[in-house]
């Protein structure tokens, strides 16, 4: 699938291309990341969950601009239990992928992905080739949960995996054997203090013929720093505890990742718990003291909403915001399914086809949501929608996904269609049950096969509302119900994401064709693409973001002023 832009290529960063980025780098829900530098090349991987395919890979050139690029799991219930396909009664919510590691083996000249899932086994996969956007498949399961890991590569070749043992609380080294498939040699080689046993989230790294370890607790960030050999003793310190982050983030810091440059510079990528955006990552950077130890640099005391970039800006092909007219047979590396999909219910050929795949009334228990990252701190997503293949009792649309979800569809009644605004959509954040299948806050009827449906959401701790628009000619667009209220509880994990979805309530066969998606960053409220000349653009907070009406109210077509403009081909 291919992504175009109608404007230079400056206008695809995310950042501003001067002497200094801004955090967080990346506005999106992007947890737990593992940070590799390859030659002058940048690497990014991180949890999924129970979305599919699941480890994303992101690629940089200056550790600023980033773009999807791939996932080093290609499919969940392959590998990982059937309750991936989302079986009556079964779910893996909660589940799946977390706290991996990603590396690149020269002596294989491959790239290599290792994980906990589920709790009891770990998992082992591998590109096909030193291409990270090359095929990928599993080669080895590793008895024993390897916890919270991470991997790295030592002078001689061999690469170790750092780890927390569940049982006692402890952190052990393993050392994978050449070819990536067994553990070749393992030891315990720090106990957890007794007064502070949640720590996780391991990065192991050799700097200057010194081993460390980096942990996570819930409060701080600590590095443990070996006396020499990677099987010593190893000593406590902290790196960072109870520094805050630049608005409109918040919540404590998160685990991250270590990484240099071509020039010897480092810098620490950690994230911040802002939800419902999700865990939102902030690159900070490092120097090391007398001691050996590696001291973030803070901007009074506290993470700094901008700092000098790491190196000259280089363009990247953004898969972050833009059109996506689905073109080609696949889907780009930015959408990740709710669960495996049913491959049988869906096609893309110059649009998205969703048949219906489940019989239900609960979104969360309907196969082949399309999912796709919000991007922060507030961002727009429009799809034009031909709904007249729908069969009775079919509901399909756009909405934001989450364990308290809301959503704005159409629904078939016989020969009636009525475009809907569901809120109350509530999973369980304990046990992953719905407890809700929701409350039709507003209906209007709607004729003519094809509908636009818009989604304007921010996704910031203070903000956490969105708002719900339908358009029957993609020119003109009201607002269907009131404003929902996000989640901003934790438990869940993931971040809010943008959905599409088409399931069934009576039978299957229905189907809808979707043209295209359009993500803009800000509060859009213009004509959508496909409906006139008119292109996204990046605005400040429309009023009508905020409206509580409950009946719909109109917004201007007109765009809102400058910014950039996308268009998919």
């Amino acid at each position: 699938m291919q992504l175009i832009t109608a404007f230079t290529a400056v206008a695809l960063c995310l950042s501003s291309w001067v002497a200094a980025y801004t955090n967080p780098v990346i506005f999106e829900d992007l947890a737990d990341v593992d940070l590799r530098r390859y030659n002058d090349t940048y690497y990014l991987s991180t949890s999924t969950f129970h979305f599919s395919p699941g480890a994303p890979i992101l690629r940089s050139y200056d550790l600023v601009n980033w773009e999807f690029i791939g996932h080093s799991v290609p499919s969940l219930a392959n590998y990982f239990g059937n309750q991936y396909t989302l079986p009556a009664g079964s779910n893996g919510y909660n589940g799946g992928i977390w706290a991996s590691w990603l590396i690149f083996v020269p002596s294989q000249d491959r790239w290599f992905w290792g994980g906990c899932v589920n709790f009891w086994q770990t998992h082992v996969f591998s590109s096909t080739n030193s291409d990270p956007t090359s095929a990928w498949s599993q080669i080895a399961t590793v008895d024993g949960c390897q916890y919270d890991s991470g991997a790295m590569l030592d002078d001689d070749g061999s690469v170790y995996v750092s780890f927390k043992n569940l049982t006692d609380s402890t952190i052990h080294i393993a050392q994978m054997s050449a070819d990536m498939k067994t553990v070749a040699k393992q030891s315990l080689v720090f106990a957890l203090p007794s007064s502070d046993t949640s720590m996780e989230g391991t990065r192991p790294y050799k700097v200057n013929d010194v081993y460390y370890i980096f942990t996570s607790d819930p409060v701080r960030e600590n590095v443990l720093k070996s006396n020499g050999d990677i099987w010593g003793t190893y000593a406590l310190n902290k790196f960072l505890s109870g520094e805050t982050y630049p608005a409109p983030l918040s919540g404590t810091i998160g685990q991250g990742a270590l990484v240099d440059t071509p020039a010897g510079d480092w810098y620490w990528m950690s994230f911040s718990w802002s939800y419902p955006g999700g865990r939102i990552p902030v690159l900070i950077p490092v120097t090391w003291d007398s001691n050996g130890l590696p001291v973030p640099t803070l901007v009074n005391g506290n993470v700094g909403a901008s700092y000098p970039d790491p190196v000259t800006p280089r363009p990247t092909t953004n898969n972050l915001t833009g059109v996506d007219r689905f073109t080609g047979t696949s889907l780009g590396p930015q959408w990740e399914w709710n669960h495996d999909p049913d491959t049988a219910h869906f096609t893309v050929n110059n649009g998205l086809t969703l048949s219906t795949a489940t019989v239900t009334n609960d979104w969360f228990a309907a196969r082949n949501t399309l999912t796709h990252r919000q991007l922060g701190p507030i961002s727009t997503a429009t799809i034009q929608l031909s709904y007249s293949s729908l069969a009775d009792g079919d509901r399909a649309g756009l909405g934001l996904f989450r364990d308290q979800s809301a959503y704005i569809g159409v629904w078939r009644a016989g020969s009636t269609f009525t475009v809907n605004m569901v809120n109350s959509i509530v999973m369980s954040n304990s046990n992953f049950t719905t407890l809700s299948t929701g409350t039709t806050a507003a209906s209007a009827s709607v004729s003519g096969g094809t509908i636009w449906l818009r989604v304007i959401s921010d996704s910031t701790p203070g903000g956490d509302s969105a708002t719900f628009w339908y358009s029957t000619d993609g020119t003109k667009f009201s607002q269907l119900g009131p404003a929902f209220k996000c989640d901003t509880d934790y438990q869940y994990f993931e971040g809010q994401r943008f959905a599409i979805f088409n399931f069934a309530t009576k039978a299957l066969g229905g189907s809808v064709r979707v043209a295209d998606f359009e993500l803009a960053a800000g509060s859009y409220t213009g004509v959508a693409v496909g409906a006139g000349s008119s292109a996204p653009a990046t605005s400040s907070l429309a009023s009508t973001q905020t409206s509580k009406a409950s009946t719909p109210t109109t917004t201007s077509a007109a765009s809102t002023g400058g910014g950039s403009g996308w268009y998919g081909s």
